[in-house]
């Protein structure tokens, strides 16, 4: 089983992703790859003591990479957007 400190890794401090987080209530973390939407749900509605509406995954391809003429790849990244019930907020920084 796995631990949901495990789960979430950190969260999305962008223009774009505070720009949700203002106008359309939607957060947005980072988190490994291996985990699905319910396990990433009940961690988010377990350590923020929330309910979540709604969850969307990206999964990131590595990017190709060069680094002292060394050829290579970054590691693959999955984001997490997702939408709280009505009237709940969610301190994005005590992450």
């Amino acid at each position: 089983m796995i631990k949901y400190n495990n789960i979430i890794k950190c969260p999305i401090i962008t223009e774009k992703a505070s720009f949700l987080r203002e106008k359309f209530n939607r957060y947005s973390l980072y988190v490994f790859v291996d985990v699905n939407k319910h396990q990433i749900k009940l961690a988010i509605e377990s350590l923020f003591n929330v309910k979540v509406f709604s969850i969307n995954i990206v999964r990131i391809k590595p990017k190709r990479r060069r680094f002292r003429g060394v050829a290579g790849y970054e590691k693959q990244k999955k984001k997490v957007y997702f939408s709280l019930m009505d009237g709940q907020k969610l301190d994005i920084m005590s992450v």
